[in-house]
């Protein structure tokens, strides 16, 4: 039968009374999105990240999943940042040294000895300077969704206590490719070495490296007690983690959906951050039952001597004049 245009417009009547209104995003194909990261799947980055996958399922009523990939299954922290960027991985997370190659700004975060305490880090991280240096790394097909943590970083080693900065001298530590991290243990005597993250155990373990640095959680998550029988809660930097997804695909989502990724982003990485700060002195208690002989009070204020101030100085004369003392000036 044929259909004329008056049967037409009033069948079209029918159909906006019936439905007034649909969403691009009800109209759009659900979108499963692949979030890979180097830390363990019991440390706080997979916790804080599988709380944020569920949240978003929730929140756009099943359209948007994500699947998490820790333990670097799919690939190290620069090759994941490089297939986020090259849109074969939607979403990472590592930490701020490894995206400092972009945007050499970024240095300052991982200064020695720049942060007071953890209220510090977070006026930094959720004010107008976290806001800029996001907006930095957005110039690079990069979305960042949040800022995450690593945590407060202490060395730990196979050879011996370190409680001085000279007993760092000759030894090799793994550090990140960060060069305000590089700089600061040349200047301890240390030899640097820095490596990805998901390499770090096979070589302390075949002592190709006699230590390393990072928090007291990770150290106990990685299991690195297992090839390690020093640590040293030296505190001398704070590694901050940008949660970055592929800017393509976020601008591809409806904007609804976006918001509602980048605000549950925003509202996990609050979560990760508080459930690092809970579990310090219980991962470190956990350390020592695993048989680490621990230097909870080395002296800070001699390897701050030797460090705080050059790297600094390093930094604002190659990069930036005044971002550090902007940062300094927000701690209370």
């Amino acid at each position: 039968m044929a259909i004329n245009r008056r049967s037409f417009l009033a069948a079209t009547a029918v159909t906006a009374v019936a439905f007034p209104y649909i969403s691009r995003s009800a109209l759009a194909a659900p979108v499963a999105l692949r979030f890979g990261h180097p830390h363990p799947d019991s440390d706080s980055w997979q916790t804080a990240g599988l709380w944020f996958a569920d949240k978003v399922k929730e929140r756009t009523n099943g359209a948007v999943t994500i699947q998490m990939f820790p333990n670097g299954v799919l690939g190290s922290d620069a090759t994941m940042i490089n297939a986020v960027r090259g849109g074969t991985l939607d979403i990472t997370l590592t930490g701020n040294p490894f995206f400092t190659g972009l945007v050499p700004r970024l240095n300052v975060l991982d200064l020695p000895f720049l942060f007071k305490d953890r209220n510090h880090v977070a006026a930094v991280l959720d004010g107008a300077i976290g806001d800029g240096l996001r907006a930095d790394l957005g110039k690079f097909g990069i979305k960042v969704l949040s800022t995450w943590e690593t945590g407060w970083r202490h060395v730990s080693n196979s050879r011996r206590p370190v409680n001085a900065p000279a007993d760092l001298k000759g030894l090799k530590i793994r550090t990140t490719p960060n060069l305000a991290h590089i700089k600061a243990f040349q200047l301890l005597g240390a030899v640097p070495t820095p490596m990805a993250f998901t390499e770090l155990f096979t070589a302390l373990e075949t002592r190709s490296v006699d230590g390393q640095e990072n928090p007291t959680t990770l150290i106990l998550n990685s299991k690195f007690y297992e090839v390690q029988k020093h640590v040293s809660l030296t505190q001398h930097a704070f590694t901050t983690a940008p949660v970055i997804m592929n800017r393509a695909k976020f601008e591809g989502l409806p904007k609804e959906h976006a918001d509602i990724v980048e605000a549950t982003a925003r509202e996990a990485a609050k979560l990760q951050r508080q459930m690092n700060a809970e579990k310090e002195q219980s991962s470190l208690e956990a350390l020592k039952k695993e048989g680490m002989q621990a230097i909870e009070n080395p002296d800070r204020a001699a390897f701050a001597a030797i460090v705080a101030d050059t790297v600094r100085k390093d930094f604002e004369a190659g990069i930036d004049p005044n971002l550090a003392k902007q940062i300094v000036a927000l701690a209370k």
